[in-house]
């Protein structure tokens, strides 16, 4: 039964038009996959060695035992906002006589197997082959490795269970938050405390088995969940959700534009996709702790500026590019009303240079990394809300591909063209090199002057780029029309 599921859904797959028109796209998602995936497997080989190296004072595994509790409340977050059910089209199946016990069992079986749940093993294998070669003990490592390979899948089935749930988004996150802020002020060591954890598998792999009975609970909770939904009323019924209002008055103190700032903060909130888009913004505050505390990267300064760019421009890069295919489900009737475009574009504007001003707002505590680290993150922040806002809104007019707001996760490149890949050149090109040349060739403040300078000209400038920006978009409005008409 299940080689038959996976045929019925191999022709599915390869059947369907959606593979004919994303073979390109495809082939560019294997490549970033393989990426990883080369990088986790070098990480994995070489960790052992690297450690041994960098802190010859310690032992390698209990340093990264140190910090796995780190790494599993990261991993739920960043499942919370990427990962999704693998769910087979199981309505024409549902009047068969096929058990629905199987159905659901093959559902999250295939949930198992998901790159979210491989790719960490491309790091833990190797590193536990190290291991072993390097003399620990064999039983103790092997111990080890299946206790983490039982986390990932608890993980796997846990995400499941909380994934529509934004309190224990909240919660997981305060958690990590706190688990950090007691590290980073040594109220309480952490890692100390996570460390002995997993040195007590080490040293007690039975201890390992704890992490079958957890897998099993979630397992049988989640076959629970599913199991009620596996009806044919249930499948082909029309569900009726009660619509949620939310205050939005303060919007109406930024005049004409006020009606479609409340229409895009009810499209970010009530959607997957937009909402993963928001929520993930946030996670971009952090992305500079990957640069700033590594020692190999203050002699790259234009490494830096990209984290610089990164830690502010979250929501704009990651929102923007997409303008206005987030409204491609009801761009005909919203190209049917009495308004002016500009107005429409002035509001997609706003919404990225506000975003990105508050991002700026909760970066201040990498002042603590010094002033020319904060500095940089200021002269990103001024380049996003000059320059990358309004360019982001010109290269949204070469849009041409639907988006399906109800689809949401890791993997969805629904909307996704060369456009997306295009644009990266400007807006993460043009202030690294600028910031490198300056920098290395004037040297002093020149580079972050340089990136600024052309972040506020643009914002000069702004009247009649965004006149210039309209005019595009009324061209070609009716080709939009015609492509956001179709079906993804």
């Amino acid at each position: 039964m299940i080689s038959r599921f996976f045929n019925l859904e191999w022709k599915q797959y390869f059947r369907s038009s959606h593979w004919q028109k994303g073979i390109a796209l495809k082939i560019v998602m294997v490549i970033f996959a393989l990426y990883f995936i080369g990088i986790f497997l070098a990480i994995g080989v070489g960790g052992y060695f690297i450690l041994k190296k960098e802190y010859p004072e310690s032992d390698p595994l209990q340093l990264v035992n140190s910090y796995l509790l780190f790494a599993i409340l990261g991993d739920l977050i960043f499942r919370y906002l990427m990962q999704k059910l693998p769910i087979m089209n199981i309505k024409p199946l549902l009047i068969l006589p096929i058990k629905k016990s199987k159905l659901v069992h093959y559902v999250l079986a295939k949930s198992s197997a998901s790159f979210f749940n491989i790719l960490g093993l491309f790091f833990y294998i190797p590193f536990a082959i190290v291991l072993i070669k390097e003399g620990y003990n064999t039983t103790g490592v092997l111990g080890w490795l299946f206790a983490i390979i039982l986390i990932i899948q608890s993980a796997n089935f846990l995400n499941f269970l909380i994934n529509k749930n934004n309190v224990a988004l909240v919660i997981i996150v305060a958690i990590l938050g706190t688990l950090i802020g007691l590290q980073k002020f040594d109220i309480y060591d952490v890692t100390a405390f996570g460390g002995q954890i997993f040195d007590g598998i080490y040293a007690n792999p039975i201890y390992s088995f704890i992490g079958v009975a957890i897998l099993a609970v979630l397992y049988h909770l989640n076959y629970k969940q599913l199991r009620n939904l596996v009806y044919l009323d249930e499948a082909v019924s029309q569900k009726v959700e009660e619509a949620k209002s939310a205050d939005l008055s303060f919007a109406n103190k930024l005049g004409d534009v006020a009606p479609f700032i409340k229409n895009d903060i009810r499209l970010i909130w009530r959607n997957k996709r937009t909402k993963t888009v928001f929520l993930m913004s946030f996670l971009f505050l952090f992305y500079g702790l990957i640069f700033f505390t590594q020692k190999t990267y203050k002699e790259m300064p234009a490494m830096l500026m990209f984290a610089s760019l990164f830690i502010t421009g979250g929501f704009a890069l990651n929102y923007g590019q997409f303008i206005p295919a987030w409204d491609s489900a009801h761009y005909k009737m919203l190209m049917s009303q009495s308004f002016k475009y500009r107005k429409f574009l002035e509001s997609k504007w706003i919404l990225m240079v506000v975003m990105t001003s508050f991002l700026y707002v909760l970066s201040f505590p990498y002042l603590y990394f010094g002033l020319d680290i904060f500095l940089m993150i200021t002269a990103g922040a001024i380049f996003n809300v000059g320059f990358n806002s309004l360019f982001l809104l010109y290269a949204g007019s070469f849009n041409r591909k639907r988006i399906d707001l109800n689809k949401g996760g890791f993997g969805n490149t629904q909307g996704t063209s060369a456009t997306q890949f295009i644009i990266i050149i400007p807006i993460m090109g043009i202030p690294m090199l600028l910031f490198w040349l300056f920098d290395t060739y004037v040297g002093g403040n020149a580079g972050y002057i340089v990136v600024a300078s052309i972040g506020i000209i643009s914002l000069l400038c702004k009247k009649y780029v965004m006149n210039y920006i309209e005019k595009k978009y009324i061209r070609d409005k009716y080709l939009m029309i015609n492509a956001f008409g179709k079906e993804a």
